[in-house]
């Protein structure tokens, strides 16, 4: 038996480790892409890492595609987002420095981009997520995404680079995209592995899906965290978190027309998506009131996730575990 569990825990200690390296080669290099072209470490984290961080939920969502279950890619991308804002943006707060909100979050950006976030849950709320949805879902994250770059005028500052700053830049996204794959390879290991434990523990597939998937495909995310506290670096990680999110209702809607069809909601997402609503009204009210999230407001945040999971395993402690 313990013979048997020396790989996987060798495994699970060689991908956390390419997770830590892969998270800081990633950091770094925002950060000199955000000095050389003079825009914020906010706003290139939120274009940029937020989309790459959130190709694992877009490689599960395609998966559950094909084997013509959707279900899983709307509750993986809505639980996903519950994990962002009240996981992973608390604990930042908690671990490190208050996280500050930076002007292009501020005001319209602010309000909207928690509207995007909140879409899937608005359009989940009558059991089915149609064609119509996820063409609203699109339209207001492009949107968004208009109105952030617009704001800080990233795409003209990009087109006015020099030639040396061009090959600077380009440099660094090698090294972004290096350092991502590195986290998005190992992430796949530490989930195969937590799989291989749950199955060992005999742990049932309910709460594999409520602490597995939505947990493990923001992994990277996770890693941020870390290496952002140490590296005092929160809003490269901070806008990460919340371009993560948007771009979760982007793929929900591009999926959803992918598929074809309604997506029927057999499931009870229902307090989740609730959950979902006051986490991000609650982010809201903490985020305007001093343009910033303190460690007790992150303490706050992460106490209303530990009431979500409570809640969930007390409806469903009937499917805990196998018997």
């Amino acid at each position: 038996m313990i013979e048997a569990m020396f790989l996987p825990i060798l495994i699970y200690f060689l991908s956390f480790t390419g997770i830590w390296i892969g998270a800081g080669i990633a950091i770094k290099a925002i950060e000199r892409i955000s000095r050389t072209i003079r825009v914020s470490q906010f706003a290139i984290s939120f274009l940029l890492l937020g989309f790459f961080t959130s190709i694992s939920e877009f490689s599960v969502g395609i998966n559950a595609v094909i084997e013509n279950d959707p279900e899983i890619y709307v509750g993986n991308l809505i639980g996903g987002s519950i994990v962002i804002f009240m996981l992973i943006i608390p604990l930042l707060a908690i671990l490190g420095r208050p996280i500050r909100i930076t002007p292009e979050f501020q005001g319209f950006n602010l309000l909207a981009s928690l509207i995007v976030v909140a879409m899937p849950v608005i359009l989940a709320m009558d059991g089915r997520v149609s064609k119509v949805d996820s063409i609203i879902s699109i339209c207001l994250f492009a949107l968004l995404m208009f109105s952030v770059q617009t704001k800080r005028g990233v795409l003209e500052k990009l087109k006015h680079m020099s030639q040396k700053s061009s090959v600077a830049v380009g440099r660094e996204l090698l090294k972004v995209l290096f350092g991502l794959a590195t986290v998005f390879i190992a992430s796949k290991f530490v989930v195969e592995q937590t799989l291989f434990f749950s199955e060992l523990l005999n742990v049932s597939p309910f709460l594999i899906s409520l602490l597995l998937i939505a947990i493990g495909t923001n992994i990277p995310e996770l890693a941020m965290v870390a290496r952002s506290t140490l590296m005092r670096s929160n809003q490269v990680a901070f806008g990460n978190y919340v371009g993560s999110a948007a771009f979760n209702t982007f793929f929900l809607g591009l999926l959803t027309l992918i598929y074809g069809k309604p997506v029927i909601l057999s499931n009870s997402y229902l307090v989740s998506l609730l959950f979902l609503v006051f986490g991000l009204m609650l982010f809201y009210y903490f985020a305007r009131t001093k343009n910033s999230v303190s460690k007790v407001e992150g303490l706050v945040l992460f106490a209303l996730y530990l009431a979500f999971l409570f809640t969930e395993i007390m409806l469903h402690k009937n499917l805990l575990f196998w018997y």
